[in-house]
């Protein structure tokens, strides 16, 4: 989970420094040429772009950093923790729900994706088959009970 995330975000840098370094300087080139900067329109959207290129190439390489610091060893490997996919029972209801815990600000969920520091992360974060997670809501407090736990260490090798 954690080398694709990283394989993913290399493949977004690579593209972006691409864009940075070839396409944008090509296409500010081709503005100036077009004469007064003050009201060229296609000249500020290319500064523009490369500015949102720049903060975007800085967070992307700020998570990179934070992912090549997780030690995979360190996490549980009989509770929940992070790449786990955890199913949970509502006490009350008994209806299930299954969530898989992602990286703190992982910017594409999928269906069941939840972060770490979400809610439903921080009430089953360490909880082991069977223990029961509190999570309160505004609108009450719902005890989940967990009913079936795959931890990171059961769909990768370490």
């Amino acid at each position: 989970m954690i080398e694709e995330l990283k394989a993913k975000l290399g493949e977004e840098v690579e593209r972006l420094q691409r864009e940075l370094s070839i396409t944008l300087p090509q296409e500010i080139k081709r503005a100036v040429e077009y004469g007064d900067l003050r009201e060229n329109s296609e000249y500020k959207a290319a500064l523009e772009r490369q500015q949102f290129v720049q903060a975007r190439l800085g967070q992307l390489r700020q998570r990179l950093s934070k992912l090549s610091q997780i030690d995979v060893t360190q996490i549980p490997t009989d509770r929940v923790g992070l790449g786990s996919e955890v199913t949970v029972e509502d006490e009350k209801t008994g209806e299930r729900e299954t969530y898989s815990l992602v990286f703190g600000d992982a910017m594409e969920f999928q269906d069941g994706h939840v972060t770490m520091s979400s809610p439903i992360g921080l009430a089953v974060v360490g909880k082991a088959l069977g223990e029961v997670a509190v999570l309160k809501l505004p609108a009450g407090m719902r005890r989940l009970k967990v009913v079936d736990l795959k931890t990171i260490h059961d769909s990768t090798s370490v």
